[in-house]
């Protein structure tokens, strides 16, 4: 990504996150109470920007990422959802205001909502690399090898 700058981990343990890579605290209990300690954290260290990534999407390109926060810088929100339509893959914020994070059933929803809510006007991407999730094992079966091949490219 040209316009992406520090990489960190929101994780309960480093598990093989390299040693240069910081790994922010979450408990395991509540994803959304985690990014909450996690934005409160980066807001600290001066951060104005971040992008939630979960760990399973496989197709996500650089061009992707630099075209949530290309949308994200504009409006204040970027958002991408999944296959479905109903799920979020991505959510770009800008830190300068507080965000309901809310993952879960119909999160794509909820978080357009918790945008509005707060004041924010929030970015609705179509990404179909980022739409493709793995969630089931019928997910990872209908991955042929071009998706392997695309993701590494």
């Amino acid at each position: 990504s040209r316009l992406a700058g520090t990489v960190a981990v929101l994780s309960p343990e480093r598990d093989t996150v390299p040693e240069d890579i910081p790994v922010l605290a979450d408990a395991g209990t509540d994803l959304n109470a985690a990014l909450e300690q996690a934005s409160t954290t980066l807001r600290g260290l001066g951060l104005q920007e971040w992008l939630v990534l979960p760990a399973d999407l496989p197709r996500l390109q650089a061009a992707d990422i630099d075209t949530l926060i290309a949308a994200g810088r504009r409006t204040g929100c970027a958002l991408a959802g999944d296959a479905a339509g109903t799920g979020t893959n991505a959510l770009y914020l800008r830190l300068d205001r507080r965000f309901d994070y809310r993952f879960g059933v119909d999160s794509l929803a909820r978080h357009r909502a918790a945008a509005a809510a707060a004041g924010i006007e929030a970015d609705v991407l179509a990404l179909p690399r980022v739409a493709t999730d793995i969630d089931t094992p019928a997910d990872l079966f209908n991955l042929d090898a071009s998706s392997w091949q695309e993701a590494s490219a």
